[in-house]
């Protein structure tokens, strides 16, 4: 038996309930937030959840990034809209020299 991250400061246990039933309440809360549009949150998920929350998330338009793993789990941020481009700076060595 573990603790179900709802939001922070609030956690749940399921006594007398197994590894899947866990899993499955955390993706159902995870399709909740997804579904509720906020544009950027963080969540606590059981690592072997990942693969099913970011298929989630890509279909609903959402992309993820794993901001911490411990001990089976992990801290995910996830995302809305398209991630901007990143810019270097060139110089022009003939600009330059003028």
């Amino acid at each position: 038996m573990r603790h179900i991250h709802v939001v922070p400061g609030l956690r749940l246990r399921f006594a007398g309930r197994d590894e899947t039933f866990d899993e499955g309440v955390e993706i159902g809360l995870l399709a909740a937030q997804l579904a509720s549009g906020i544009v950027e949150f963080t969540m606590m998920l059981a690592a072997g959840t990942l693969d099913q929350a970011r298929m989630l998330a890509t279909n609903m338009g959402y992309r993820l990034h794993v901001a911490s793993m411990n001990e089976g789990a992990v801290e995910v941020m996830f995302l809305t809209g398209s991630r901007r481009p990143k810019l270097q700076l060139v110089c022009n060595n003939l600009l330059a020299r003028s």
